[in-house]
């Protein structure tokens, strides 16, 4: 087994007046939400699909089925926690996730440096080594019109110990 891996992963949710708009785990203000059924805050989601990729885990829904009740409105930090419980019990740790957040409106690099500070609270990553960048699609597809959310997640991880140097 090779001691470093890379994991990718990409979600998408709709978008939907009225529902809160949770974002790397924080509130965001905003008239809309995403729809989803946990509290579908696509970049905790993103990240767990590249870190479970990574670590050969398969992805976020067969570990957190959107049939299973349990999961109903969870807040996704909790389901983050989790991953990095199964990713530390293989053996690796995170070197870092590079997160892009594909969305319209709002404006989110004011809301970056508090979600990077949650997100590395939550996964005790150094901020350091959580990458989060925010696009629109000018104006395109369903994300320039407005309905709905995208994010895409590079994640590399590591067995501690195996090189000289790398903790």
């Amino acid at each position: 087994m090779f001691p470093f891996r890379v994991g990718q992963g990409y979600d998408v949710h709709q978008l939907v007046e009225g529902r809160p708009f949770w974002l790397g785990g924080i509130l965001i203000p905003h008239t809309h939400g995403a729809k989803g059924h946990s509290d579908a805050d696509v970049v905790c989601h993103v990240m767990c699909d590249a870190l479970l990729g990574a670590a050969n885990l398969r992805n976020i829904g067969y570990h957190f089925s959107d049939k299973d009740p349990q999961w109903k409105g969870v807040d996704s930090k909790i389901l983050l926690a989790k991953v990095l419980e199964m990713i530390r019990e293989k053996g690796f740790e995170v070197g870092n996730v590079d997160v892009t957040i594909v969305l319209q409106n709002p404006k989110l690099n004011p809301h970056i440096p508090a979600m990077k500070s949650c997100l590395a609270e939550v996964t005790g990553i150094s901020e350091e080594d959580i990458s989060i960048k925010a696009t629109t699609s000018e104006h395109l597809g369903f994300v320039g019109r407005e309905e709905g959310i995208a994010a895409h997640c590079v994640a590399l991880i590591y067995q501690p110990g195996i090189f000289p140097g790398v903790a």
